[in-house]
């Protein structure tokens, strides 16, 4: 068997545009997916609230258990029965942030619970309200103990975002099995495909661990 990487070369414009796209897409759906996991984390700490708590526990039963590629379909090709038309774009960018969204609910939460309730009652002693106290003491330092975990989670949504693909969104993978469908070369250029996504997961992944080495060094985790 011999391996012929003409076409990925030539592809290589190809692959780029994919590239750019897939960045886009996963930016976005980390965006969308920090702001929601925020919400939805807060809104399950308090279970006495319940009609909050079930809305929020609901949200993230449904999209923990059920697979993105599913939610991926059930927008692109399910909203169209209801008159809801959405771009593929748009569709890629809210299944992706959404079902990132429930886990980093959970980040969150877990990040808020292992505070000491004690300074919560420490603020409330001195006037703080709630809202004030999780704002100002509690949400800062549970944020530097949401690094670690919240850089897996942003790792596994660039892995993800290849489920993009099958929405037509011209994005890596879509880019690559165009190449393939005029060059027959599917080995090559999903070689080339995987390098590509080691390489991005590679460098969120130095990046994170910079971040995580300064906190350290200034003693914050």
């Amino acid at each position: 068997m011999n391996l012929d990487f003409a076409p990925v070369w030539d592809g290589i414009p190809y692959l780029m545009h994919g590239v750019v796209v897939t960045v886009e897409v996963t930016a976005l759906a980390l965006v969308l997916g920090c702001a929601i996991g925020l919400l939805v984390g807060i809104c399950r700490l308090n279970p006495q609230r319940r009609v909050v708590y079930f809305i929020a526990s609901t949200y993230v039963t449904f999209f923990r258990g059920t697979p993105l590629l599913v939610q991926l379909f059930l927008l692109f090709y399910g909203l169209p029965q209801f008159n809801i038309f959405l771009p593929a774009f748009l569709c890629g960018v809210l299944g992706l942030g959404m079902y990132s969204g429930a886990y980093v609910s959970e980040i969150v939460r877990g990040a808020i619970e292992s505070i000491d309730r004690g300074q919560v009652e420490a603020a409330r002693s001195i006037g703080m309200s709630s809202a004030q106290a999780m704002r100002v003491i509690i949400l800062p330092q549970a944020a530097l103990r949401m690094v670690p975990p919240l850089g897996n989670e942003f790792i596994a949504l660039i892995k993800n975002s290849a489920l993009v693909s099958l929405l037509t969104i011209s994005d890596l993978m879509h880019e690559a099995q165009i190449i393939i469908s005029t060059s027959y070369r599917s080995l090559e250029v999903y070689l080339a495909v995987a390098l590509v996504y080691l390489v991005l997961t590679s460098a969120m992944g130095a990046i994170l661990r910079r971040v995580e080495r300064k906190l350290r060094a200034g003693g914050l985790v």
